[in-house]
This record gives structure tokens, sequence and C-alpha cells, in this order.
């Protein structure tokens, strides 16, 4: 089965997603004028869908040329996050020896223990409301946000460049929005709660997409959803697979799917829930993991390297220190090995894309 999302040339089916989601958002803005708050989920569903799309584009879709293909997703539907930060984090996120590491992978979001041990009392009770998924629903987009901000206010004043460009690029992008927004008179409280929504409905598919694992096939889970959220998420939610074949076409993963669900259910030890509907009837209220990561402990002496700065030290010394703290956590199966947990996140990204 040949899997290369290019071999047929342009991917018409994304092509037409998105014409179709930026004409939905320019009636959905249009149309809050008189409707109100009843725009705010048609446009939170456009949103989400709009970073499904983004998703694609970043991953080499529709088009061969990477700049025709990021100038589709150019405009920033979302208003918050930037293309090229997303682009950049997700791509990070997708070296998966460094899955789940709270330093390497931007989108993680378990900590450290040695942080966690040092965090004040409020800060931990909404983290630990952030890993139930109504928490992550209600102020896992805030918190993402400010994280984003964060980081990169910080890497930016630091002179990073690729975060200015980006942030640059973003905030050109908003130039065109602002003026139609202006021009139909789209109340902003509404575009703002339809960008929170976007966010949320998001958290919905990352909320579970990760755990933590000694073993790398373990750490990438499957939601065998048909439903509305798989279409939403351009069935993402067959996640395991995209790790497995990042290139593939969202409109061709199904048919992969089939071909080989066996093979990835034995490779991510049936990491695998049959519905979102088993999502939510499990973790709405309940959390699906500790917030500080399970596989490491704050005794490991990889802890005040970390503290220091190990971030700044050479890629292969990162490796080599980090492959320490892991000792106690040996591999399961015969010639597999741990991950190197390396200690310098790339960045924090908002979510968990």
């Amino acid at each position: 089965m040949r899997t290369n999302a290019h071999v047929h040339g342009v991917e018409w089916p994304t092509v037409g997603l998105l014409i179709a989601v930026h004409l939905l958002w320019a009636v959905a803005t249009a149309a809050a004028v008189t409707l109100g708050w009843l725009m705010i989920l048609p446009l939170a569903v456009v949103i989400a869908l709009h970073s499904s799309l983004q998703h694609e584009v970043l991953h080499g879709h529709p088009f061969r040329s990477r700049r025709l293909s990021e100038a589709t997703v150019w405009l920033p539907l979302g208003l918050v996050v930037p293309y090229q930060r997303f682009r950049d984090t997700h791509l990070a996120h997708h070296r998966d020896e460094r899955l789940t590491d709270p330093y390497d992978d931007p989108e993680s979001n378990y900590l450290d223990p040695a942080v966690w041990n040092r965090l004040p009392g409020v800060a931990r009770l909404l983290l630990r409301a952030n890993n139930t998924l109504a928490g992550r629903m209600l102020i896992g987009p805030a918190i993402g946000t400010a994280r984003l901000l964060r980081d990169d206010a910080s890497a930016g004043l630091a002179g990073d460049r690729a975060v200015i460009t980006a942030w640059g690029w973003h905030l050109a992008g908003l130039i065109p929005l602002i003026l139609w927004l202006s021009l139909v008179g789209t109340p902003w409280w509404v575009m703002a709660l339809g960008a929170y929504g976007g966010l949320s409905l998001l958290r919905i598919r990352t909320f579970l997409e990760h755990r933590a694992h000694e073993q790398v096939a373990g750490r990438s889970a499957v939601i065998e959803d048909r439903g509305l959220l798989s279409f939403l998420f351009l069935n993402n939610n067959l996640h395991a697979l995209h790790h497995s074949a990042p290139k593939v076409a969202w409109y061709r993963l199904p048919a992969l799917w089939r071909v080989r669900r066996e093979t990835v259910l034995r490779r991510n030890r049936h990491y695998h829930f049959a519905s979102y509907a088993e999502v939510f009837a499990r973790y709405f209220l309940r959390p699906k993991d500790p917030v500080p990561h399970p596989l490491l402990t704050p005794a490991q002496p990889v802890q005040p390297a970390r503290r220091a700065g190990l971030h700044s030290l050479p890629h292969g010394t990162r490796q080599a220190v980090a492959r320490a703290a892991l000792t106690d956590h040996p591999a399961q199966e015969q010639g597999a090995r741990p991950a190197p947990w390396s200690a310098g996140r790339a960045s924090a990204a908002p979510g968990d894309h």
C-alpha cells in the first residue's frame, strides 16, 4: 500500500476543506453581528478545524511546495497561536524518543517532579484540575496560552530569530482579520469566546494522546472514534498511527488503519479507547495522570543539573546525562531502550496541538 501523500500531486480534499473553512469563518463572523452568542460554538468548531488543517500543512500537505501550503493557513483564524510556532514546536514533539519528556517535548503536560515539589499549593491545584478532561477544556487553553506567551516573550527578548519572525508573521496576519471584523462589526466578545472555544475543543483530542511509558511505541494512543469529533480532528484520533506515518493525509488514515490496526495496537501496548464517549465517561472529572512525570523522581542525579540549565549543554551531552536519569527504569523488552530524556525544552506550546 502506497502511503506517500504526494504520490497523486495536489491533495484536493484538503484544498477543498481549506476553502470551506475560510468561507465558513467569514460567514460565522458576519452572522455574529445579529446572532451574537449563538455563533460562539460555530466559530469554535471552525477554528478547531482550521487548527487541524494547520496540522496537515506542517506535515507537508496539500501541495508539494511548503510555501504554497503554508500560505493557505497563514491567516490566524484562532487569533492566538502563530502558525510557525505551532509548526516548530509540533515537529519537535514528533521526535518520538522524547515524547512526554517535560523538557524536550514541547507538548508535554508533565512536569519534572523537582519542579512540581517547588510549586505553591494553588498552582498544584490548577494543574491537577487541568489533568481532568473538564479542567483541560475549561482552563487548559488559558494555561497553555499563558505558557506560550511567557516562553516566547523570554525567547524573543533573548534574540531568538525564529520566535520573533513567527510572531511578526502572526501579527501581520491579524491585520486583515481585524479589518474584516471591523468591517462587518463582529462583537469582540463573540470572537474571543469563539477562539477560546476552538482551543477548548482541541483539548479533547490532545487530552490523552500520550502517556508516560518506558517504551517509545507505548506512549501514543488510539481513539477509535468515527463520529463528528474524528472529522473535526481530521482522524488524528488515530494518533499512534499518525506518529508512525506522519506524512499520510488525513483522508487516507482510516484505510491505513484498517490495514495496520492489529500491528499498531500491539506496538502501542493497547493504549486504546473505543470512542470519545468512553474518554468523557472515564476522565471528565477524574485525572488521567499525575502531573509530575512518573518515570522521573526528585532524587535522580539529573535534577540539579536540569535546574542549573542543562538545556544549554550540547545535545549529545544532554542525552548522556538524561539517560543516566532513567537507569532505574530499564526497557521491558529485549533490544529496546528507554528514551533519552534530554532536558532542554524547546518552547512551551499552547497545547497541545
